[in-house]
C-alpha cells in the first residue's frame, strides 16, 4: 500500500461524514432558493460531486457547506439559463416547491427576488453568519445585511397582508 492510499481513504471518510452532516440542509436551502425541488436535487448532487473531486482543498475552507451551496446555486443558475435559451416553455413542467408551512412563509419567500432569497436562505436556513454568507455568495458583508433587511421587510409585509 502506498503512502497516498491511507490519506485518500481518510479524505473519503472525511467527505462521507461531511456529506451525511450537510446534504439535507444544503438541499433544503437550494430548494427554497431555487423554488424547484428537482433542480435543487440536481444542483446539490453536482455540487457535492465537485466538492468530492476537490475535497483536499474544500475541506480546508472556513465554510465548506457554504462553498457547496454556492457551487450548487451557480450550477443551477447556469443550467436554468441554458435551458431557457435552448427550450421553449412547456406547460405542466413547472414544479415549484410545495409550501408545508402553516403561515405561507415558503410561498412568500419564493416571491422574493433570487438575490434576497439566497441571502435569507444562507442566514436563516443554513444558519451562516453574515461573514460566512458574504463569502459563500461572493458579496460584501454590507450587501448581505442590506439584502437580508430588505428581504425580511418584504416577507413581513407579505405575511401581514395574508392574514
Amino acid at each position: 500500500m502506498s503512502p497516498a492510499e491511507p490519506r485518500a481513504a481518510d479524505q473519503t471518510r472525511e467527505f462521507e461524514a461531511f456529506y451525511r452532516a450537510h446534504v439535507d440542509r444544503i438541499y433544503r436551502a437550494l430548494a427554497v432558493t431555487l423554488r424547484r425541488d428537482e433542480l435543487a436535487q440536481e444542483a446539490v448532487d453536482e455540487a457535492m460531486a465537485r466538492a468530492y473531486a476537490k475535497w483536499s482543498t474544500v475541506a480546508t475552507l472556513d465554510n465548506p457547506a457554504g462553498w457547496v451551496f454556492r457551487v450548487g446555486l451557480n450550477w443551477a443558475t447556469s443550467f436554468w439559463r441554458k435551458l431557457r435559451r435552448e427550450t421553449p416553455p412547456i406547460d405542466g413542467l413547472d414544479h415549484p416547491v410545495a409550501d408545508a408551512t402553516p403561515d405561507g412563509t415558503l410561498l412568500a419567500l419564493a416571491a422574493l427576488p433570487l438575490p434576497q432569497r439566497a441571502v435569507i436562505t444562507c442566514r436563516i436556513l443554513l444558519d451562516l453568519s453574515t461573514a460566512e454568507t458574504a463569502e459563500a455568495l461572493g458579496l460584501s458583508e454590507g450587501t448581505v445585511k442590506s439584502r437580508l433587511s430588505r428581504g425580511l421587510a418584504a416577507l413581513r409585509t407579505e405575511l401581514s397582508t395574508e392574514e
